[in-house]
C-alpha cells in the first residue's frame, strides 16, 4: 500500500525515499540479510561496515557480549580494505541503487593520511557510493590511541582532510560527547550531515573468570538501553547545527525511530536490533509510516524537530 504521506527526506545531499538507514558494523553490507526482505526495495539507504584504505585483521575474539537490553562489542573495525571491499560488494552495491536504495559508504582511518587514502581509493572505484559516512571515533595511532575526532580541533582537522577529495555528500559519524560543539566545528568544516551517536563506553566483567566479557577492558555499549541518552544527543546537536542528523542508538520500533524525528533528525539508522531481529527494519518502517498518518500530515519533514516541551 502506497503510504498517504511523503516519507523522502534529504540527508546532507543523500535523497532517500524514507528515513531507514542502517548503522555501519550491524549489516554487513546488506548482502547478508537479503534471506530475510529485499533490502533494495524496502531502506532508504545502507551505511556499509566501516572501510580503510588497507586491510584490518580488527581485535581477537571475543568480540561480542551481551548485557541486558544492550550489547557490549569490540570488532575493531575488522575489514577488506577499499580495494577488497568494492571487489566482494560492488555489483551488489551497484544493485541497491538502481532499487532506489541509496549507500553511504563508511570511511574509516587511524591517521590523516589513512582517511585521504581511503577517500581517494572510493572515489576512484565506487561508483555506487551516493555519499561517504566518516568515522572520526578511530583511535589516532599518533596521538596514543585518542579518538580521531575526540575534540572539535581533532574533528576538524578529520574533515578538512577529507573534504577536497570528493564532492559527493560526506556525513560524520560522532561519538557520544559534547555532540554539540563538536559538531559546529564538523558543520564549518564543511560536513554535509551528522550521524549521532556511536556507541558508549562500557564494562562487562566475568565474576568468575575475574576477566573482560570481550577482548579489551571496555567496549562500546549499543542497543535500547542507550536509546534514551541518542535522542537526548540528537536534540541537543540539533540545537546547535542547522545541517541534517541522522539518529542512531537503540531504534527497535517506529515509535523509537518518530522519537528521533521529533528530536531532530532527518534520517534515522538501526543498529543492534538488527542483530537480534534481521526482519526488523520492514516492521519498524510500516510503524513510522503509520506513526506519520497519525500525525495528520502529508510529509515527514514537517515532523523533523518538532518536539514540544
Amino acid at each position: 500500500m502506497v503510504s498517504s504521506v511523503n516519507m523522502a527526506v534529504d540527508l546532507g545531499g543523500i535523497k532517500m525515499r524514507n528515513p531507514l538507514n542502517t548503522a555501519s558494523g550491524t549489516f554487513g553490507n546488506g548482502l547478508q540479510f537479503e534471506g530475510f526482505y529485499d533490502v533494495g526495495a524496502t531502506l532508504g539507504a545502507i551505511t556499509c561496515k566501516g572501510v580503510a584504505a588497507e586491510p584490518w585483521d580488527g581485535n581477537p575474539a571475543p568480540r561480542l557480549a551481551e548485557l541486558p537490553s544492550a550489547m557490549l562489542n569490540s570488532v575493531g573495525l575488522q575489514n577488506p580494505g577499499v580495494e577488497g571491499f568494492v571487489e566482494r560488494y560492488g555489483s551488489y552495491l551497484t544493485g541497491l541503487r538502481e532499487k532506489g536504495c541509496q549507500v553511504i559508504c563508511q570511511i574509516a582511518g587511524h591517521s590523516l593520511d589513512e582517511y585521504r587514502r581511503a577517500t581517494e581509493l572510493f572515489e576512484e572505484l565506487a561508483p555506487f557510493a551516493s555519499g561517504f559516512e566518516v568515522n572520526i571515533s578511530c583511535p589516532n595511532i599518533a596521538a596514543g590511541g585518542a579518538a580521531m575526532g575526540g575534540t572539535p580541533a581533532a574533528a576538524s582537522q578529520v574533515m578538512e582532510a577529507v573534504r577536497p577529495l570528493t564532492k559527493r555528500p560526506v556525513i560524520v559519524k560522532m561519538a557520544p560527547h559534547d555532540v554539540a560543539e563538536i559538531g559546529r566545528a564538523l558543520e564549518a568544516a564543511g560536513a554535509d550531515g551528522l550521524s549521532l551517536i556511536n556507541t558508549i563506553p562500557g564494562m562487562a566483567i566475568d565474576v568468575h573468570t575475574r576477566k573482560s566479557r570481550v577482548c579489551r577492558p571496555t567496549a562500546g555499549v549499543s542497543g535500547p538501553a542507550i536509546h534514551a541518552v541518542a535522542v537526548r544527543m540528537v536534540w541537543e546537536c540539533a540545537q546547535a547545527v542547522s545541517i541534517p542528523l541522522c539518529g542512531i542508538g537503540g531504534v527497535a520500533t517506529g515509535a523509537d525511530a518518530a522519537e528521533m524525528i521529533l528530536a531532530g533528525a532527518t534520517a534515522v539508522s538501526i543498529g543492534t536490533a538488527n542483530l537480534y531481529d534481521p526482519t526488523c527494519a520492514p516492521r519498524i518502517l510500516a510503524e513510522l509510516e503509520d506513526w506519520a498518518v497519525e500525525q495528520g500530515v502529508s510529509d515527514i519533514n514537517e515532523l523533523i524537530g518538532a518536539f514540544e516541551c
